[in-house]
């Protein structure tokens, strides 16, 4: 089962490769809850911003726990990163995977971060944080969380 699992992704990476670029690196920071910076083979520091999430604000409510949780399954590892785009800070906006497992995804799934509605279409996001909202997983613990691009406009 494994093998047949680890044949799909691979031809899935290949697939994809097609029409994204794919950079590899480890993980030398967690910034927050959805932005982590990766150290390519050439020593090259290259910031990411998780593509289709929003994590809480540093300090926002679940703002330390969100980045806790991106560092606790990905600090010190190397991972794979689908790039999707370049956002207006200079950021490569990506996918993350660590032994094949969509980290933007299991931050979703463990209630961490919102899908970023603005920015994401895919489906299996909006999924994960309907059923971590039904199981009052992380975030969803509150009654009325809320949303990082609100907050961030409510400080400002």
């Amino acid at each position: 089962m494994n093998k047949i699992i680890s044949v799909a992704i691979f031809l899935l990476l290949l697939v994809v490769n097609l029409y994204a670029d794919i950079i590899s690196g480890k993980v030398i920071s967690v910034a927050d809850g959805d932005t982590v910076t990766i150290l390519l083979k050439n020593k090259e520091q290259v910031r990411i911003r998780v593509h289709c999430i929003d994590a809480p604000e540093k300090k926002q409510d679940f703002g330390q726990r969100s980045k806790q949780s991106l560092s606790d399954m990905i600090f010190g590892k190397d991972v794979d990163v689908i790039v999707k785009d370049k956002d207006r800070y200079g950021r490569l906006v990506g996918t993350i995977l660590f032994n094949s497992i969509n980290i933007n995804l299991e931050q979703v799934k463990k209630g961490m971060a919102w899908v970023y509605t603005r920015y994401c279409n895919e489906k299996e996001y909006y999924e994960a944080m309907e059923m971590a909202r039904i199981n009052k997983v992380g975030l969803w613990v509150d009654k009325k969380p809320i949303e990082p691009w609100l907050f961030r406009k409510m400080k400002k």
